[in-house]
């Protein structure tokens, strides 16, 4: 089936297009919303099937042979997020109510969405929330109780329906509680996304019981500015009247308070939750930066830059290691003639990359292996920093399995080159530093 695109409205359209909603009465222009929300359902269920026949086709079997895989994504939700320019959540939704369609589980559930009665949303929080059949609760009962949810769906936000079906599958397998909450923990993580204009988004899933612990200290910093109980106890007394008066929001109370137990917890580490030595940030800085007192620095894996001020004040706490670049923007090889690159070597290649150099990827450095661009045994290659760049192990993966080669350019520009399957001509792909205090070294 050919795709038609959508039509492209300009500007005077827009604007005739505002008039007119804003000519219509209230009933009117609840009937057009309701009638788009069903067009878009409709869509969705297209977007949906899409979704899952690019997850069979990237599915774990097939390794780096998969679509995604091929294509430099991580999986075929990421590579649906990226093509279609939506959220990780988004395509995730997809994926799995694509997988739902395909099936023969819940068939009132699909039903409903083929119809487009229910949307994505709505369909994934009551399947997730219902979770899959078992000896206990078998299809046909699940498919029942999909579809009473599905119609008292309209009268429920997507959390409160979620929160539906979680009630539904307890009351229906009261013995398998505690498997369920096993596979919420397993569930859990943390991620930091950094944000275009330099700051970092945190995102994750708490378990009940993390959540549980979490939020009773976000309650405990937080809980003068909405409303807490008062007491009578004098030092608690001062101290929520000093939270009270504070000009910090509450949201950045919050957050000030998680960073430092983390600051505080870190150096009261004995080295379990940690590992051994201290894990200090690390600050790049040029000396003519550091020596009059102006300029930039910058703190490793974050992409904005931070005042001297800030550099300072790292520095009089942690330290600095020193990373030598010459004019053309190289770290200066401090490498031996070894199999494996060494720790100030993989300094220096952190220093300089910033993080994956594989086009697109955003890994920071921690997350990364050293990669020798000729290899070791077969090319004879050096284990110096001029000849390796840092690659997630995704990506290092990527490259020796495919068939990429990645190949220096000058002194420190490197190119990724793609394998004959996926272009032909091979076109090298440039593969930029992410390194901003290894850019502004160069200027």
């Amino acid at each position: 089936m050919p795709v038609v695109p959508a039509p492209v409205l300009s500007a005077p359209a827009l604007t005739a297009s505002a008039a007119a909603l804003a000519a219509l009465s209230d009933e009117e222009l609840l009937a057009e919303q309701d009638a788009l929300a069903v067009e878009r359902r409709r869509l969705d269920v297209r977007a949906a099937a899409v979704a899952a026949e690019i997850a069979r086709r990237s599915s774990r079997e097939l390794g780096h042979s998969g679509l995604a895989q091929r294509l430099g994504a991580r999986s075929a939700e990421q590579l649906v997020q990226r093509r279609g320019g939506i959220t990780g959540r988004e395509a995730g939704a997809l994926v799995r109510v694509g997988a739902l369609l395909a099936s023969e589980e819940l068939p009132a559930l699909a039903a409903s969405v083929a119809a487009g009665s229910l949307s994505l949303s709505a369909a994934d929080a009551i399947a997730t929330g219902l979770g899959p059949a078992s000896d206990p609760v078998p299809a046909a009962v699940l498919d029942v109780a999909a579809a009473e949810l599905a119609a008292i769906a309209p009268e429920l936000t997507v959390e409160t329906l979620a929160a539906r079906a979680r009630e539904a599958r307890a009351a229906l397998d009261e013995e398998s509680v505690a498997d369920r909450e096993r596979a919420l923990r397993d569930r859990r993580f943390l991620h930091l996304v950094p944000q275009p204009d330099g700051m970092t988004r945190i995102t994750g899933l708490l378990d009940p019981e993390s959540a549980a612990i979490v939020g009773a200290a976000y309650d405990a910093v937080t809980s003068p500015r909405r409303g807490g109980p008062r007491v009578l106890d004098p030092d608690e007394l001062a101290r929520q009247e000093t939270v009270l008066r504070d000009e910090r929001t509450t949201a950045q109370l919050a957050l000030d308070a998680l960073v430092e137990l983390i600051r505080i917890g870190s150096a009261a580490d004995d080295g379990r939750v940690l590992g051994a030595g201290r894990h200090a940030v690390r600050v790049l800085v040029t000396d003519a930066d550091l020596a009059r007192r102006a300029g930039a620095g910058h703190l490793e894996g974050q992409g904005a830059p931070v005042s001297i001020a800030t550099v300072e004040r790292h520095v009089c706490d942690a330290g600095t290691v020193p990373i030598r670049f010459d004019r053309e923007g190289q770290v200066v090889d401090v490498g031996r003639e070894r199999r494996l690159y060494t720790t100030r070597q993989r300094i220096g290649l952190a220093a300089r990359d910033g993080g994956c150099r594989f086009p697109g990827c955003d890994r920071p450095p921690s997350w990364c292996e050293a990669h020798h661009i000729d290899e070791w045994g077969r090319d004879h290659g050096r284990t110096d920093v001029r000849d390796g760049v840092l690659l997630c192990r995704f990506h290092h993966l990527l490259v020796h399995d495919n068939g990429w080669r990645i190949r220096r350019i000058g002194a420190a520009e490197y190119v990724a080159v793609p394998p004959a399957s996926l272009d032909p001509a091979r076109e090298p792909v440039p593969m930029p530093a992410r390194s901003p205090a290894a850019r502004r070294l160069r200027t």
